[in-house]
């Protein structure tokens, strides 16, 4: 291959990254935030999986199934991440009950009030409750992303609905709407 040759064929792969990340970058940030639920926490997951990924961006795209490796990949980074005191959340002050949700403040609130709960799960919890509800995926694609069997994630899951059922009922809230 000729200097040329070369020089071209990493141009082409910058140009497909940066197309990737123009292109999906914003739903990848969304997906991590609603993971970490912090959004600078999100960027630094993003940043650091994508910094990592366009090292290898030609093979990952020979795969036919790019944004799928890299969804893949921010799980797992938000499930290792190693600085626990910014991957931390801290509740501030308790969100009054809503009454109902007609009015747009209330849906703030149960909004709120979901990220909450949330928190109060371990990773792996949330993370299948994201892959699930938030993204629609079933649970043999959960597994895979996890690296663990279907059986795990339903596991997870139903241990994760029921803490936060636990927590409503703690706090006198129906959790049934």
């Amino acid at each position: 291959m000729t200097t040329n040759e070369s020089t071209d064929v990493r141009s082409r792969h910058a140009e497909d990254f940066d197309d990737f990340v123009h292109g999906r970058g914003r739903a990848l940030l969304r997906f991590a935030y609603v993971l970490s639920g912090d959004a600078y926490l999100a960027e630094d997951i993003v940043q650091e999986v994508l910094a990592r990924m366009h090292r290898n961006w030609d093979r990952i795209t020979a795969m036919h199934h790019a944004e799928a490796y890299v969804r893949t990949a921010i799980v797992r980074q938000f499930l290792s991440w190693r600085r626990r005191r910014a991957s931390r959340e801290a509740i501030l002050a308790d969100v009054p009950e809503p009454t109902g949700l007609d009015e747009p403040q209330h849906r703030v609130l149960a909004r709120a009030h979901m990220w909450q709960l949330l928190a109060g799960l371990p990773r792996a919890q949330r993370a299948v409750l994201v892959l699930r509800f938030y993204c629609d995926l079933p649970d043999d694609e959960i597994a895979t992303l996890l690296g663990c069997g279907e059986s795990t994630v339903r596991s997870q899951a139903s241990r994760a609905l029921a803490r936060m059922r636990t927590v409503l009922s703690e706090k006198g809230v129906d959790g049934n709407g």
